[in-house]
């Protein structure tokens, strides 16, 4: 009877030793932090990289301001203290894909940038492949530049020699026919009307003065028989003034 007590307190005390192993088991397995998934890497926290065709070491940092969604790119050239930033604005929120994988947006914005070789001389907006269809909104636009870009000052036209002025033969002048005065045309008569004869004004006729004659003078005698009656005054005149 004893043996039999003694076998079975050890197996009542192996079930009870094993069951508490496997709790205690359970316990460290929930405290054990679980595996995540990797994380994207996201465009706030690490800038994006990347050189120029002229080999200009360039990084792109984002940041928001209000509404918008800034952008700066800074660069450093080949020589020492030559260094260029610009800036850019715009709402990528806008666009959906953007808001699934923002920093595949300015990947591709970098990927155009890369071509150049100064990364803020380039286009006024950047349209990325995975927002191309939103409007212009969506996308970054250039704000500003730090130094600014060089504009290329209009070339001064090239004055052509001037060539010798020919004087214009001057036109003789035209020489206008003088009025010709109307000549005033005969009144036709009318019908059953006679025709008016025009008044005529006699023109004074030169008077020439007589001398007087005397009766009873020896002159006027004279002319009365030798003189036709016509000329009896004249006639006395001049036998008067050659017996005088």
């Amino acid at each position: 009877m004893r043996t039999r007590l003694r076998l079975l307190l050890l197996l009542v005390t192996a079930v009870c030793v094993s069951h508490a192993q496997t709790n205690n088991n359970n316990v460290n397995e929930s405290r054990q932090p679980q595996a995540q998934p990797p994380q994207q890497r996201s465009v706030w926290d690490e800038p994006i990289r990347f050189s120029t065709k002229a080999k200009d070491s360039c990084t792109m940092v984002v940041s928001g301001a209000g509404e918008y969604t800034r952008l700066r790119v800074s660069c450093k050239g080949q020589t020492p203290g030559q260094s260029y930033y610009c800036d850019f604005q715009g709402k990528p929120n806008l666009c959906r894909p953007y808001n699934l994988n923002p920093r595949h947006y300015f990947t591709q914005m970098m990927w155009d940038l890369r071509k150049l070789s100064n990364a803020c001389q380039g286009q006024k907006v950047y349209r990325p492949a995975m927002c191309k269809k939103y409007p212009d909104e969506a996308h970054m636009t250039y704000l500003s530049a730090y130094p600014k870009p060089a504009t290329a000052k209009p070339s001064k036209p090239v004055q052509e020699p001037r060539k010798p002025v020919v004087p214009a033969v001057q036109p003789k002048p035209v020489t206008t026919p003088k009025p010709v005065k109307p000549q005033p045309q005969p009144v036709r008569p009318q019908p059953g009307k006679a025709p008016q004869p025009k008044k005529t004004t006699p023109k004074p006729g030169k008077t020439t003065t007589r001398p007087t004659e005397q009766p009873d003078s020896k002159a006027s005698r004279m002319a009365t028989e030798y003189c036709w009656r016509s000329f009896h005054g004249i006639c006395t005149y001049f036998i008067g003034w050659f017996q005088n």
